[in-house]
C-alpha cells in the first residue's frame, strides 16, 4: 500500500464514514510522487454515491442524518467538466481544477476540506469535512458550506483536533492564493488528459474495507 501508482493506473477515490464507503469515484493517476498525488476525473465517469446525492444539496441527506450506517449507494455520472484532483500528503484539504469539457475553458479551482488521504488496497480513502472554497480563475474566492461545517462541529462529527488543523490549512491556502504559489501558479493550466483515456470502471474490491 505504500508504493506509488504509475501514470494511467485506475484507482478508487473513496469517502469513508463509520468504516463504510460513503462515495467511490474511479480516477486515473496523472502523477504520484512524494509531494503529491494528481488524479483525473473524466466526464461520463460512473461513480457510486449515497443515493440522495443526485437530488441536490437541499434534498440530499447529510452525515448527521444517519444515526447508524444504513445508507445505500447509487450510480451517479460525472458530467460537463473534467477535473484534476491534487492531493498533498498530510493536508486537510485537496485542490481541484475544473475545465469545461466542450470548449476546454478553465473554470477555476476548488478547495475541498477533508481528512488527509490514506492509501488503500484499491486507491485512496478520506472523509469530507463539509467546508469548501470556490476559487475563480482570477483567484478571487468564496467560502462555501460554512453553515454545514458548523453543524457538523455541533453534532460532534468534526473533532476539535480536526478544526485546529483546518484553521492552519485556511491560513496556508490564503497565503498561497495571495502569493500565487503552487498550485495557484498556473503550472497545471495547460494540462489535458491523454486522448486515449476513456471513463474508467471501478477497480475490483472497491467495497472492501
Amino acid at each position: 500500500m505504500g508504493d506509488y501508482w504509475k501514470p494511467d493506473d485506475v484507482i478508487a477515490s473513496r469517502g469513508i464514514y463509520r468504516n463504510m464507503v460513503w462515495s467511490v469515484i474511479p480516477t486515473i493517476v496523472v502523477r504520484d510522487c512524494l509531494e503529491e498525488l494528481a488524479l483525473a476525473l473524466l466526464p461520463a465517469t460512473e461513480c457510486l454515491v449515497e443515493e440522495t446525492y443526485s437530488k441536490g444539496k437541499k434534498a440530499a441527506r447529510r452525515l448527521w442524518d444517519f444515526k447508524v450506517a444504513d445508507w445505500r449507494l447509487a450510480p451517479f455520472f460525472w458530467h460537463s467538466s473534467r477535473l484534476l484532483l491534487l492531493h498533498e500528503p498530510d493536508k486537510f484539504y485537496s485542490t481541484w481544477l475544473f475545465w469545461h469539457e466542450t470548449d476546454k475553458e478553465f473554470l477555476g479551482y476548488y478547495i475541498n476540506f477533508q481528512l488527509p488521504f490514506r492509501r488503500s488496497h484499491c486507491g485512496i480513502d478520506t472523509r469530507d469535512l463539509e467546508l469548501d472554497i470556490d476559487i475563480s480563475p482570477d483567484l478571487s474566492f468564496n467560502w462555501k458550506d460554512q453553515d454545514e461545517y458548523q453543524k457538523a462541529i455541533d453534532c460532534a462529527l468534526i473533532l476539535p483536533e480536526w478544526t485546529q488543523e483546518i484553521e492552519k490549512a485556511k491560513l496556508e491556502i490564503l497565503d498561497r492564493l495571495e502569493k500565487c504559489h503552487y498550485p495557484f501558479d498556473g503550472s497545471w493550466l495547460d494540462w489535458t488528459p491523454d486522448p486515449t483515456w476513456a471513463p474508467p470502471p471501478l477497480p475490483e474490491n472497491w467495497d472492501k474495507i
